[in-house]
């Protein structure tokens, strides 16, 4: 069933829908706020039930059966408002399993759990910011799709998208809703999907925020941690400038775990190989905000800033900030066209950072295609080091290898390393 509106924007995500709905009885969108997932879901919907609204939430309570009732596919928007609502569809699949019945979207887990899963029943979709060739920043000219396919495809495509754009898409972000040209509305737009998180979706959520000032000094020194895998320990110092009066961990594991609710949070996982080709591999996630935006509006910098080099000091890494803030952007983008693909990501890194690849998109049978980002329009080849390391390790379960530039052209080297400007990137 395809989307309805003739002005909608298209999303990757939908082709997962357009796949999935005439087969399934339930699907849930999750993702946080803004990122579009009500749009999407009641192109699609016959009836539409905005659990959101406190009208029709109160009528909802007062005669739950209503959730069920009417024109295929049900759309109960923020479903969370009345958890019981998640038991209610799961029944109502189990009474009648034909596909197509019922959307779910939420914007967090609630602290009020179903009785049920919804294992078997309800089937969950991950929905993020747009990725760049949603935002039309270029038209793209190389599939993640193919590159899993293991054919090692020509890769072609020029683009004008120059190190600028990048950073503009970096400081503008990818909620569909608060994209404006006016920089001072976009950062004023930013700010308050920010304050949004402490004022009202927290204590929506059941967390009371005794100090709030102690979560925002975890959650900015969280977001200068972008695209690293320092530990939780070293987070938490650089929140408190190393004080000797630091919150306690079990306060810290509070706010992760809220803000993981709020699907705020997007770490990404160390990859675990199918076979012991690779030894003593770092397990440690590298964090990621959902988009990068938050991360450079919670640490009060714009696009002049990053392009004059300037970051966080408080994390160690290597290299710009604005190298892991376009490394972040590109783990953004990848990761939904990998589950486009019906593929995952997770990174590697040996012990010490010997040997890392910022990205590894798994096939179901294990092979992986490996994907560095680099800040730079040009290739060298110490930039494809770790490329070849890993070619060397795992042979023919690398699919593929590919830089990730800022660079203008995609092509491949003489040593079979694809080079790729991120903005050509699509599913």
């Amino acid at each position: 069933m395809t989307p309805r509106t003739s002005d909608y924007q298209r999303r990757v995500l939908d082709d997962e829908l357009d796949a999935l709905l005439p087969h399934l009885p339930a699907i849930s969108l999750e993702g946080p706020k803004g990122v579009g997932k009500t749009t999407t879901a009641t192109q699609r919907g016959g009836v539409v039930r905005r659990l959101d609204d406190p009208a029709e939430l109160e009528i909802v309570r007062a005669q739950p059966s209503r959730l069920t009732q009417g024109r295929f596919p049900i759309v109960i928007d923020e479903w969370q408002r009345f958890p019981s609502s998640w038991d209610i569809v799961r029944r109502a699949v189990d009474d009648d399993p034909s596909p197509g019945r019922f959307l779910l979207t939420g914007s967090a887990t609630p602290s009020e759990r179903p009785t049920h899963s919804g294992a078997g029943r309800i089937v969950p979709i991950r929905m993020r910011p747009l990725t760049l060739v949603e935002r039309g920043l270029a038209a793209p000219s190389v599939s993640l799709r193919s590159l899993l396919s293991g054919s090692r495809p020509p890769l072609e495509g020029t683009t004008d998208a120059t190190l600028e754009d990048y950073t503009r898409e970096l400081v503008t972000g990818g909620f569909p809703g608060i994209r404006f040209s006016d920089e001072r509305a976009q950062r004023a737009a930013l700010d308050g999907y920010l304050a949004r998180i402490v004022d009202t979706d927290l204590p929506e959520l059941g967390v009371e925020l005794r100090n709030p000032a102690t979560m925002w000094r975890w959650v900015r020194a969280f977001a200068a941690a972008t695209s690293t895998s320092t530990s939780f320990d070293k987070i938490r110092n650089a929140a408190t400038g190393g004080e000797d009066d630091k919150p306690a961990k079990t306060t810290i594991q509070g706010y992760r775990s809220a803000l993981e609710r709020l699907w705020i949070l997007d770490e990404l996982a160390a990859w675990s190989p199918s076979h012991n080709h690779l030894q003593r591999l770092n397990a440690a996630p590298k964090h990621h905000l959902v988009d990068p935006a938050l991360a450079v509006r919670l640490l009060g910098l714009d696009a002049s800033a990053l392009l004059d080099g300037q970051g966080p000091t408080s994390i160690p890494r290597d290299g710009t900030f604005l190298g892991s803030l376009l490394e972040s952007l590109a783990t953004q983008s990848v990761r939904v066209f990998a589950q486009s693909a019906e593929a995952s990501v997770g990174h590697l890194r040996t012990p010490g950072g010997l040997h890392e690849v910022d990205l590894i998109v798994i096939r179901g049978d294990g092979k992986v295609v490996a994907l560095e980002v680099k800040l730079s329009s040009t290739v060298g080849d110490h930039d494809v080091r770790h490329l070849h390391w890993l070619r060397d390790q795992i042979g023919d379960e690398l699919l593929d290898a590919i830089v990730i530039t800022t660079g203008a052209e995609a092509y491949r080297r003489t040593d079979n390393i694809g080079v790729v400007p991120l903005a050509l990137l699509g599913a």
